[in-house]
């Protein structure tokens, strides 16, 4: 990286403000309107720091695949360290999404392989089985998800400590209660149909369990 480019973003960074911003999406990513509450600032000047931060290279902006209207903010992981995180150390973890066919299954799946805890994936409109393409690539790295069939909230055996939505829709529809909540905002690998596409959300899923499980950090 050259002088100018990191001269850039500790810039970015010199604003408490927008530090704050960052730090807040560790976890998870976050709807424009939950940083304008969280740092208290109308959605102008709100705008600004956000164009800072993304011209920076240190954050992105999205339309939601829900609805439309509302965009997610999401850290970039290449770009910058990780930020410093609260230890949720959940006993009981819950990664929901709508069809349950693909996101939640690699979610669940990944955490249980890090953590070896309580963990279970659901769907608010569950599919009739896992997509083909998501046992392809979840295969690849030796996780097998062929003998597992997609379920409702209704099976969640248990008040999660800690529910993560891993899709805009089943966001923006509503999620079981839970003790916390993340959203992870991964684009839907069934849009788009390829097995390259899978393998994207798997990859994000991964990174993100592995910044999240205890232990793994």
């Amino acid at each position: 990286m050259d002088l100018e480019t990191r001269a850039e973003r500790h810039l970015a960074l010199g604003d408490v403000r927008r530090l704050k911003i960052v730090d807040s999406l560790a976890g998870g990513d976050r709807p424009v309107s939950d940083l304008a509450e969280l740092v208290d600032m109308p959605s102008n000047l709100l705008a600004h720091h956000l164009e800072v931060l993304e011209t920076a290279g240190l954050i992105e902006r999205h339309p939601s695949e829900g609805d439309r209207r509302k965009k997610y903010v999401t850290l970039r992981w290449d770009r910058i360290p990780p930020a410093p995180m609260r230890d949720l150390a959940p006993a009981k973890v819950a990664f929901v999404c709508t069809h349950n066919s693909a996101r939640s299954q690699f979610a669940a799946a990944l955490w249980e392989a890090a953590t070896g805890a309580a963990v279970v994936s659901a769907g608010s409109e569950p599919a009739e089985k896992v997509h083909p393409k998501a046992v392809i690539v979840a295969a690849e790295f030796g996780i097998d998800l062929s003998g597992l069939s997609p379920s409702g909230y209704e099976s969640i055996p248990w008040r999660p400590d800690l529910v993560v939505s891993v899709c805009d829709r089943a966001l923006e529809g509503g999620v079981p209660e839970a003790n916390a909540h993340l959203h992870w905002s991964i684009p839907d690998p069934v849009r788009v149909g390829s097995v390259a596409s899978f393998r994207s959300a798997f990859d994000d899923i991964a990174r993100r369990v592995g910044q999240l499980a205890p232990g793994t950090r």
